[in-house]
């Protein structure tokens, strides 16, 4: 079942990790360390394989896939070795890289994504194309009237203003050219009425928002600790230091805001009510593509005595994303396979800011996850179907 990835934002950091890790797997240079559809609860026939995965995508910047894998190396977040091994490979790819379309209107520019996403499927005799954005997280954009209803967006799309976010006009590109859209950022994507309406009518499913990764990842853990132990959580305060083109980004207060926004969900749905605190994110060049995160937790137990919790998380940003990146490609084709449509709630476990997910748990996301993939497999009742 051979399956395009078309990655938005595809020669950033992820991105290029993403699509050297799945190389690396095809040509059996490197297990599956870190890839959740390897594990045996997850993995099955429905999944297609690492194998069968074919990359393109759109980027607003033009550096050689190769030259990214190479600085990427030097970074330390890739093996030298992988990237020396794959120039072939790697070359393959780069000729089915596109630039970002930045002219005409709006409507012009969603018409360009939509023939380079059918073109890519023709030109490969793909089973279906997932698109995965990993770009650069965007502010939230301000409301505008077309956000409610899919015939007055058509019409906006095609005047002066830019009615929509970057985001949300690939969303919308992919789901009228058929394609399941899977958002690995806290960006708008689909979370507007018109557009969750138009992924209905041509029936493709989409997941989302914001890989959970790091500091959220240990959120999701330890915030149902306290919740079943009964314990009262007083403050959760967190800051968060990370380098390389998310923490540029993030420099920016709107878009800063907009992934604190995401990263305090789990609190609030694990505990049933938000603690006092919030995260702070910070840039520090330095760090290039790696991130620290740094969580003070004070809570009160049995007649309420005072305790605190500390924690510190060091981690590479790009090598814990890559491979759910890969994992939420392989999910979401199955899952279009199977005609589900609609957002996947099921593939909370992979997000802080899931669809329609009702815990924060990850323990019970796991147990989602799980039975969601004996469905898909084979090996339960049927899911629903939007």
């Amino acid at each position: 079942m051979r399956t395009g990835v078309w990655l938005v934002g595809a020669r950033g950091s992820v991105a290029t990790t993403s699509i050297v890790g799945a190389l690396a797997l095809r040509a059996g240079l490197s297990g599956p360390t870190g890839c959740v559809t390897e594990l045996p609860e997850v993995r099955g026939p429905a999944l297609p394989a690492f194998a069968d995965l074919v990359f393109g995508g759109h980027d607003v910047v033009a550096t050689p896939l190769a030259k990214r894998a190479e600085a990427l190396a030097t970074a330390g977040v890739l093996p030298a070795r992988l990237v020396a091994a794959l120039p072939e490979e790697l070359a393959e790819v780069e000729r089915e890289l596109r630039p970002a379309p930045i002219t005409g209107s709006q409507a012009d520019r969603a018409a360009a994504i939509g023939r380079d996403l059918t073109e890519f499927r023709e030109r490969h005799g793909l089973a279906r194309v997932v698109v995965v954005n990993v770009a650069a997280t965007e502010p939230a954009p301000g409301p505008h009237p077309a956000h409610a209803d899919p015939d007055a967006l058509r019409a906006a799309l095609s005047g002066p203003d830019e009615v929509l976010p970057p985001s949300s006009l690939y969303a919308y590109a992919a789901v009228t050219a058929g394609c399941p859209y899977v958002d690995f950022t806290p960006s708008t994507g689909l979370r507007l009425p018109a557009l969750t309406a138009l992924a209905d009518t041509h029936r493709v499913p989409y997941a989302g928002h914001d890989g959970k990764t790091g500091e959220t990842l240990l959120k999701s853990v330890l915030a149902p600790m306290f919740a079943m132990r009964h314990l009262a959580v007083r403050s959760w305060s967190g800051l968060n230091l990370l380098g390389g083109g998310d923490g540029a980004t993030l420099a920016d207060p709107a878009a800063n805001a907009a992934k604190v926004r995401s990263k305090q969900r789990v609190l609030g749905e694990t505990l049933g009510y938000l603690p006092q605190g919030d995260t702070r994110i910070e840039y520090v060049e330095a760090l290039g593509d790696f991130k620290t995160a740094w969580d003070l937790v004070t809570f009160a137990g049995f007649l309420g005595t005072g305790m605190r919790l500390e924690f510190t998380w060091h981690g590479c940003d790009s090598a814990l994303a890559a491979p759910l990146v890969l994992d939420l490609a392989r999910l979401t084709a199955a899952a279009h396979a199977a005609g589900h449509t609609g957002p996947l709630a099921d593939l909370a476990f992979f997000f802080k800011d899931p669809l329609d997910s009702t815990t924060g748990s990850l323990a019970d996301q796991w147990t989602r996850l799980c039975a969601f993939a004996r469905q898909l497999h084979g090996g339960g009742a049927d899911a629903e179907r939007g």
